[in-house]
C-alpha cells in the first residue's frame, strides 16, 4: 500500500515562508541528522531503464512520474515523488548517435515536467518551465544523443514546483556511453558506477521536510545516509552527480587519491589527481579510484568537509583481475571559435516587498519574455555576476541548450572545479565568472537561472531565444 502523499505548501504558494535569513548560509544548522548507524546498509545502485522498444537508430522508454514509499532511513517508509517508483530515479544509458524517445506519465495530482541537465536538444523537448505535463498525462521526449559521451541527468523543472518536486524525489541519472571511447580501456560494466549525493531533513517520523536548504544535515549516497559499499582491488569509475539543491560537497578519502577523468560536459583532456573533489549543486565528476594496493579488509571512507560527516564506506572484499586504465590522454576539448558577443548576467533578490523575489538583471521570471536574443552558430561570452554579495546570498548558473568553458574568475584563472565543459558554476559572494558558449543547431526558447532551485522557484530565472 503506497502512504498518501501530503503536500507542504510550496514556498511560491507561500512567499514568506522562505526569508531573508534562510537564504544566507549559516554555521548552526536547526535541522538535526537522522539517528542511523553508519555504514549498516549497503549503498544500492539505482535501477538501470529497460527500453520497451529498440528498432533502427531508436530506444523507446516509458517512465511513470509517480508517488511511493522509499526506504530511506532504517525501518522507515518515507512518502517520495518518483520517476518509476525509486528514489533514485532509473538510470537511462543511451549511446552517442542512438536517439531515445522517453514517455513520462504523470500519476501525480500536480503538474510535472521533465529536463534533461546538460542535454543537447531541440527546444520541444529541454522541459520548459511552463511546459508541464498535467495529471493523467502523458509526454513524450526526443533526445537525439549526438553529444560525446557524458553523465547528464534528468529532473522536473515545472515553475514554481521545480524546488519541491526535485527535493522529493524526482530526479535521476542520464548517461551517454560514446563507442570512441572504447579503446581508452576505462573501467566499465559493473565497476562503473553512478553515485547520486544529496542532503535532506527528515521529522520524528522520517518525512522529508522541505523547509531551509540549511537544515538539510542529512547527506545521502543514492538515497540511503552512510552505506558501505563492496569493492574489489582494482579500479572503478564513479560517476558523481550532486542532486542536493542548494549545498557544495567537499569530498575527500583521507589522503588517498581521486583521479578526476570527467566534469558536466564529459571527459577531460587529461586526468586531473587530487585528494579533495570539490562538487556543486547539479554538477558531475566522474572520478576513478584505484583499490588495488589495499589488502582485503580495508576500509576507505569518502568524507564531506563542508558538513564534517562520513558519506560513504568502500569495503575491500575482494581481489580481481583488472585490464582497465586511465590513459595520460583522454578527450581534446573542441576550439573555441571568437566570440562576437558578449553580454552581463547579474542574479540577485529583491526583498523590498518583505518576501524575497529572484531577478535576472533586474527582473523577475516572465515566461512570455525572451531576455536575449541569439543568433544560432554564433559564440558568446557572457559574464555572470553574483549580484547579492553585500548580504553573503551564494548562487550557481545553469545555462540550458549547450556546454560553455569558463574563462575567468573575477579576472583571475578559473577554479580547479571549473575543469572542462560545463553547464553549471557556482557563484559565491563577491565573485564573477566569464564563460564562453557556441549555440548550435536548435532555435527556440531556453531557460537560464540560479539551479539553487528554491531561488529559480522564486524568479531567478530568464530566458533566452535562439533565432536563424
Amino acid at each position: 500500500m503506497v502512504l498518501p502523499f501530503t503536500k507542504l505548501p510550496a514556498l511560491a504558494d507561500d512567499p514568506a515562508a522562505l526569508r531573508k535569513q534562510d537564504l544566507i548560509p549559516r554555521q548552526a544548522r536547526a535541522g538535526t541528522r537522522a539517528a542511523v548507524t553508519p555504514f549498516s546498509v549497503r549503498m544500492p545502485i539505482p535501477p538501470v531503464a529497460q527500453p520497451v522498444m529498440s528498432t533502427g537508430g531508436l530506444d523507446l522508454y516509458t517512465i511513470p512520474i509517480k508517488p511511493a514509499n522509499a526506504d530511506i532511513l532504517p525501518g522507515v517508509k518515507t512518502p517520495v515523488l518518483t520517476f518509476g517508483g525509486s528514489f533514485i530515479g532509473p538510470t537511462i544509458r543511451a549511446r552517442t548517435g542512438r536517439a531515445a524517445r522517453v514517455v513520462f506519465v504523470n500519476q501525480l495530482g500536480t503538474p510535472a515536467n521533465v529536463h534533461l541537465h546538460g542535454g543537447h536538444v531541440a527546444a520541444a523537448d529541454d522541459g520548459h518551465p511552463m511546459d508541464v505535463i498535467n495529471p493523467g498525462q502523458m509526454r513524450t521526449y526526443n533526445y537525439p544523443n549526438t553529444q560525446q559521451g557524458t553523465t547528464l541527468w534528468y529532473h522536473d523543472h515545472s515553475h514554481h514546483g521545480e524546488a519541491e518536486h526535485v527535493y522529493r524525489g524526482l530526479h535521476g541519472m542520464y548517461v551517454i556511453d560514446d563507442p570512441a571511447e572504447r579503446n581508452l580501456g576505462l573501467p566499465e560494466g559493473q565497476y562503473d558506477v553512478p553515485i547520486l549525493l544529496r542532503n535532506a531533513q527528515f521529522d520524528d517520523a522520517g518525512a522529508l521536510v522541505f523547509g531551509s536548504p540549511f537544515d538539510r544535515a542529512t547527506i545521502l549516497a543514492n538515497g540511503r545516509p552512510q552505506p558501505y559499499f563492496p569493492v574489489a582491488a582494482r579500479k572503478y569509475r564513479f560517476r558523481l552527480l550532486s542532486v542536493a539543491s542548494e549545498y557544495t560537497f567537499r569530498l575527500g578519502l583521507g589522503g588517498v587519491e581521486m583521479k578526476q577523468i570527467g566534469s558536466d560536459g564529459g571527459l577531460l583532456p587529461a586526468p586531473l589527481p587530487l585528494t579533495e573533489l570539490v562538487l556543486g549543486t547539479a554538477q558531475r565528476a566522474d572520478i576513478v579510484i584505484d583499490f588495488s594496493s589495499f589488502a582485503v579488509g580495508t576500509q576507505i571512507v569518502m568524507t564531506d568537509a563542508t558538513s564534517g560527516t562520513p558519506v560513504l564506506r568502500f569495503d575491500v572484499t575482494s581481489r580481481a583481475s583488472d585490464t582497465s586504465r586511465v590513459p595520460s590522454t583522454l578527450r581534446p576539448l573542441p576550439p573555441m571559435p571568437a566570440a562576437t558577443v558578449e553580454r552581463d548576467v547579474r542574479l540577485s533578490f529583491d526583498f523590498s516587498s518583505g518576501a524575497p523575489v529572484g531577478l535576472v538583471n533586474g527582473v523577475a521570471y516572465d515566461p512570455s519574455r525572451p531576455d536575449f536574443t541569439v543568433k544560432r552558430g554564433s559564440t558568446e561570452i557572457w559574464t555572470i555576476t553574483n549580484g547579492d554579495s553585500a548580504i553573503g546570498i551564494p548562487h550557481t548558473f545553469h545555462m540550458h541548450l549547450v556546454q560553455f568553458r569558463v574563462l575567468d574568475r573575477n579576472g583571475g584563472a578559473p577554479l580547479p572545479e571549473d575543469v572542462g565543459l560545463k553547464d553549471t558554476i557556482e557563484l559565491p559572494p563577491s565573485s564573477t565568472a566569464r564563460v564562453q558558449a557556441t549555440f548550435s543547431d536548435y532555435l527556440g526558447r531556453y531557460a537560464f537561472h540560479c539551479h539553487y532551485l528554491e531561488h529559480s522557484t522564486l524568479g531567478m530565472m530568464a530566458q533566452m531565444e535562439i533565432v536563424p
